[in-house]
């Protein structure tokens, strides 16, 4: 089977890796990473460029495409592949908007009674200043648009407000994802994410993970796109699973049904354990980074096979497994992010730190350079460790990530630390 890989991250290249384990596949990834041309072959095409994309889907014969970032959803990369009969995994862009805006993802809530941390939206920053005012922090504010993980800042002081919405509404850091902001209720609890496969009508949990977004230990620092995973949950049991289903997960999908939206690929729910229940934090509509770097090795079924079932519909047809084993993941990243950081350093340690048992290490930013592996990006690294418990994973994990180098390089050192087995 021909497959295209839409991205050049982690956790395309956790997709990849998990693909080329499956059978004789030939794998094509769009830009693809050099961790990525180890299990197939990158081509020269950015997945902004969604008509040569498609293009190159049917000069090839790509049995499905797989889309990794949100970008290409948002702008409506499946509406292209699906309107010139192309087989593709992924929401359509009205689909899509549950993450690309999220005031369309907080009204959406209110309208179908989910729950979610109380909000408001506005487009004037002079009126959010005002609310800020009145309620009191800490507080949440959050750029409407994508903004790669780093849109939402948990400001626990109104200084920390006030500059929040200079950055965001007036400073434009992150571009058109500011010209509306939500200003939302600051929430205490475990923080968790589930995610979902469904054709639009049946839905298939996968095993859920638990990230870690602060950039330093202790929950301390800014968001980053992703610090560390680990799975499996502990805190989610049976019961909290069948909560999110009933209360969260199918009242989302029927109710965007409901308004003629089919959602159809991965939900990603990001939620909050507070002492009121689950609350929602976000909603994403592909898989997660770095959640998809530990699931990816946890999968017993083939993934192919459910992602075409997604796609056409099939989804209650197929038999979901998972392994017994854990799983944890350490993000090694660039000297300075999420902020500013420097690219070219030379990376060594990768082959060392794949010859222990149960590890491989996905690229996330990384190029080669004059016949050297060097630093692309802010996040560089997700090192992957399996074992037959949490403790177990994170101790390879980190064995792992010790042997590895580059200039600068930074990564949390209490992932999965709170978890004894």
């Amino acid at each position: 089977m021909k497959v295209l890989l839409v991205g050049g991250g982690g956790r395309e290249h956790a997709l990849a890796w998990r693909i080329s384990q499956e059978g004789e596949h030939r794998i094509f990834s769009a830009p693809g990473n050099p961790g990525m041309a180890t299990v197939g072959e990158n081509i020269d095409l950015t997945p902004d460029r969604i008509g040569e994309m498609a293009d190159f889907a049917r000069e090839q014969g790509i049995d499905v495409t797989i889309v990794g970032p949100e970008a290409p959803l948002i702008d409506g990369i499946v509406d292209e592949f699906i309107a010139r009969g192309l087989r593709v995994f992924g929401p359509k862009r009205a689909a899509a908007r549950i993450e690309g805006s999220k005031v369309f993802a907080k009204n959406l809530m209110r309208r179908h009674k989910i729950p979610t941390a109380d909000y408001a939206v506005f487009d004037d920053p002079n009126d959010a200043r005002a609310y800020v005012e009145r309620k009191g922090a800490p507080i949440v504010l959050k750029a409407d648009g994508a903004a790669a993980g780093k849109g939402v800042l948990i400001c626990k002081d109104l200084r920390a407000a006030y500059d929040a919405i200079e950055q965001i509404m007036e400073a434009r850091v992150f571009g058109a994802a500011g010209d509306r902001v939500v200003v939302e209720e600051f929430m205490v609890g475990q923080e968790m994410s589930l995610l979902f496969f469904t054709d639009g009508a049946t839905v298939v949990p996968l095993e859920p993970a638990r990230d870690y977004k602060a950039a330093r230990d202790g929950d301390e620092g800014p968001n980053t796109g992703g610090m560390g995973c680990y799975s499996p949950v502990p805190l989610v049991d049976d019961a909290l699973r069948s909560e999110t289903l009933e209360r969260i997960v199918k009242p989302t999908i029927q109710g965007m049904l409901g308004e003629g939206i089919r959602f159809r690929g991965i939900l990603y729910v990001g939620l909050m354990l507070t002492n009121r229940g689950l609350q929602v934090l976000e909603f994403n509509a592909r898989f997660g980074d770095p959640e998809t770097q530990v699931q990816m090795p946890r999968l017993d079924t083939p993934l192919i096979e459910i992602l075409q079932a997604c796609s056409s519909g099939r989804l209650d047809e197929v038999d979901v497994r998972w392994k017994s084993d854990a799983a944890v993941c350490v993000v090694m990243t660039a000297e300075g992010y999420p902020g500013r950081y420097e690219r070219g350093r030379a990376i060594t340690g990768i082959p060392e730190a794949e010859a222990d048992e149960g590890v491989v290490v996905f690229h996330a930013g990384t190029k080669m350079a004059g016949g050297e592996l060097v630093t692309d990006g802010g996040r560089v690294l997700g090192v992957t460790a399996t074992g037959p418990t949490v403790a177990a994973a994170r101790d390879r994990a980190y064995r792992a990530t010790a042997k590895i180098a580059f200039d600068g390089a930074a990564y949390r050192k209490d992932i999965a630390t709170a978890v004894s087995h």
